[in-house]
């Protein structure tokens, strides 16, 4: 687990999300469970749908995993795309009534069980000096090679 996130975000699982568009798209999660393990990994290759499209759906993906490990845990989701960080942390004060279209692509990736109501959504600067981030980044940038 990152240091500078171990106090803040103590109790919860850390999850880093992020996307790649280069010949193909790639999503990564990135997910720690605990401070004295190595975080599992996820990645995988997507068509090419566009950037803040892309960005949503890999934290959609990082959520889905990470709900589907740890259900009932509570998450902390860090996203370098303000757009996604924004839509999610609407939804979650207003309702998913607000936005049928993200409500269908939670439905899609099988996020349910209050999986978003316990997700605490943090924007990170791309490319910051973090762990999380950085591993994040890079799996990313290898699913859309």
């Amino acid at each position: 687990m990152p240091a500078k996130f171990g106090s803040r975000f103590a109790g919860h699982i850390l999850v880093f999300s992020d996307a790649s568009e280069k010949r193909h798209g790639g999503q990564a999660a990135v997910i720690f469970a605990d401070t004295d393990e190595e975080p599992q990994i996820n990645s995988r290759t997507t068509p090419l749908i566009g950037s803040n499209e892309q960005e949503l759906q890999a934290a959609l993906f990082a959520l889905h995993h990470a709900g589907a490990d740890f259900p009932g845990k509570p998450l902390a989701l860090f996203c370098d795309n303000l757009d996604t960080v924004n839509r999610l942390q609407q939804a979650k004060m207003h309702g998913l009534g607000e936005d049928p279209e993200l409500a269908q692509m939670l439905a899609e990736q099988q996020i349910i069980g209050g999986v978003l109501e316990n997700t605490v959504i943090t924007w990170i600067k791309a490319h910051a000096t973090c762990r999380g981030n950085t591993l994040a980044d890079h799996h990313a940038a290898l699913a859309a090679a």
